[in-house]
């Protein structure tokens, strides 16, 4: 069965970690909240405490695995790209051809530095595209390729989430989970 991990780490922007989950299980995807902090828990940006399904010592890579999703804010996307065992997981999936997703800071702070967005389309927050030396920066609100969605902030969320879905379940499937949140375009 496919599986799919969201990444917390302290400083996390708590949008982008909590609607992405959401949208993602409404359209059927398993998606586990993982910390890389120890005791399982992660504090966003904004206080908000999120206790995760999983701490990433607990975490390998199977066949399953589909996704791996980095949610942005500061200084959660620079904890996330401080976690080794993370950064491996990332390069690893990446190298194989998995799915990889991230928005807000971490495209630039956690993916670029991996050659992860080397000599493909992306997108990020405003400001920190200078970090990304070898990718080409769009500017866009969400830019979906085959094996790698970006976003660029927590008010893009929703259509960050819904890419992911789109390349996962299909247009219609992701349309349908739109349409019965009331997304409008």
């Amino acid at each position: 069965m496919k599986h799919s991990y969201l990444f917390l780490a302290d400083g996390f922007e708590e949008i982008e970690a909590i609607a992405t989950v959401d949208v993602l299980r409404r359209c059927g995807m398993t998606v586990n909240t993982v910390a890389i902090n120890p005791d399982g828990q992660a504090t966003g940006a904004n206080g908000v405490v999120v206790t995760a399904d999983r701490v990433i010592d607990d975490v390998e890579l199977d066949p399953g695995t589909e996704w791996l999703i980095c949610p942005g804010g500061m200084p959660g996307a620079s904890n996330l790209a401080s976690c080794e065992k993370l950064s491996g997981m990332l390069t690893a999936h990446y190298s194989n051809g998995g799915r990889i997703a991230a928005i807000c800071a971490a495209p630039a702070v956690v993916l670029a530095p991996l050659g992860i967005l080397s000599g493909r389309k992306a997108t990020c927050y405003p400001g920190f595209e200078s970090m990304v030396e070898d990718g080409e920066m769009t500017g866009d609100p969400v830019v979906a390729l085959d094996t790698l969605v970006t976003g660029n902030g927590p008010g893009n969320t929703i259509a960050f989430a819904l890419a992911i879905a789109s390349v996962s379940r299909g247009t219609q499937a992701a349309g349908e989970v739109a349409s019965g949140m009331m997304v409008r375009k």
